[in-house]
């Protein structure tokens, strides 16, 4: 590995400089081998590229990805009542950036729910074979004892250490996983048993986000629980509360349509529609009448400040309030009633230690991912399907595109 670590090897300027890169036209159809992939840039533009198939070096492993699902979905902002896109994928094709350190400032591949087929080992793996059916874990950190986080097992910090050398795949500026053919670290796959399909494998990312925000919560059974929003991350997070034994739970929304998917997803789920205008002391009242009573744990996936609000207020005694959802950069929340009712609200910044316990919850059968994908693409098409996944009215829970 150069001695820049993971940072130089997944440069993306080892794709942009090839010759051979190139942006396909609008309907161009490309060779069945050629090694394309969806890409955004600065200019807020989606489109198919035309890419080098990556040789695998020491300790890599070359995947031809066979499921990748869209991060991103939108919401509506109920206090300023219009739309937010949030979660990266069409977040950075929409906006270009998330914070201060996450910019599109060239071309740059999408994709980081990926699962797929080993088609070819480098130099010093043992661990995997031609053929071997994977989930990709797109986080990938230094993995040095010199790196406090790492060493301790919270290797989602590691770009904040001393010397970052951190690559999550889709993130800017490195290219994401959304492609035919991609390259990856060994230790940083995950085997797939037989009887979890690729799509579900590719599930297993926003599954480790939500079942990393349920083991921070302390989430116990009996729980009285509130999941705020029944986006893609909502669910998979009711799917969790409901397999950890949460119980009652009840999940807020804007739109009837998710809250009677959520229905159909755990039929004892107690719902919520959140009209427009409705203040969160109000919401959570309802909340309250729902629950039988306050509730003790709140996961927040839709990172909207009103929603927090609502979160907070129906919060008893000493609960806590897990914030998932990315929201603004700034927001204003109730400090003295968290304070006179010892609330805490937590963060989380992607996930840690979670693929292992996703693959076994999914394999074990107490968490079914396949209800989720409401739309399916091939690659070829994967403009078209950023289009659904980032327009409301299409009703897409998750899309996902397939090779």
């Amino acid at each position: 590995m150069p001695d820049g670590g993971f940072a130089d090897t997944y440069s993306p300027r080892n794709v942009l400089d090839d010759p051979s890169f190139r942006i396909l036209a609008p309907g161009e159809v490309p060779a069945p081998d050629a090694n394309i992939a969806a890409f955004y840039n600065p200019n807020h533009e989606i489109h198919l590229v035309q890419k080098p198939r990556p040789i695998p070096g020491p300790g890599q492993v070359l995947v031809h990805v066979r499921a990748t699902g869209i991060c991103g979905h939108v919401v509506l902002n109920v206090v300023l009542t219009r739309w937010a896109v949030i979660r990266s994928d069409v977040h950075f094709w929409k906006h270009g950036r998330i914070g201060d350190s996450m910019i599109v400032t060239d071309e740059c591949g999408s994709g980081h729910e990926s699962a797929g087929e080993v088609v070819e080992v480098g130099e010093g793996v043992t661990q995997w074979k031609v053929g071997d059916r994977v989930a990709i874990e797109a986080g990938v950190p230094c993995s040095k004892s010199s790196c406090d986080y790492c060493r301790v097992g919270r290797y989602n910090a590691c770009e904040f250490s001393a010397r970052p050398e951190v690559v999550f795949f889709s993130t800017p500026p490195f290219h994401g996983t959304l492609t035919r053919w991609h390259l990856h670290p060994a230790e940083w796959l995950h085997r797939l048993p037989d009887s979890v399909s690729f799509e579900e494998g590719s599930l297993c990312e926003p599954l480790a986000v939500a079942l990393a925000g349920i083991e921070r919560a302390g989430l116990r059974l009996g729980d009285p629980t509130l999941i705020c929003g029944a986006g893609p991350i909502g669910l998979v997070s009711l799917l969790s509360a409901r397999a950890a034994g949460a119980e009652p739970i009840v999940i807020t929304d804007l739109f009837q349509s998710r809250l009677d998917f959520a229905k159909k997803l755990v039929p004892g789920v107690r719902t919520i529609l959140i009209e427009r205008g409705t203040t969160p002391n109000d919401a959570a009242q309802k909340i309250k009448t729902a629950a039988e009573g306050a509730v003790k744990v709140a996961i927040e996936c839709s990172g909207v400040e009103s929603s927090i609000h609502t979160a907070i207020h129906a919060m008893q005694f000493g609960g806590k309030v897990f914030i998932i959802g990315v929201g603004k950069n700034e927001q204003l929340f109730p400090f003295m009633h968290l304070s006179a009712n010892e609330i805490d609200v937590s963060f989380q910044y992607r996930y840690a230690n979670q693929y292992p316990k996703a693959i076994r919850l999914v394999a074990g059968g107490l968490i079914n991912l396949k209800p989720l994908v409401t739309h399916r693409f091939k690659l070829e098409e994967a403009v078209s399907a950023f289009h659904v996944a980032a327009d409301p009215s299409q009703g897409a829970i998750k899309v996902q595109i397939q090779d």
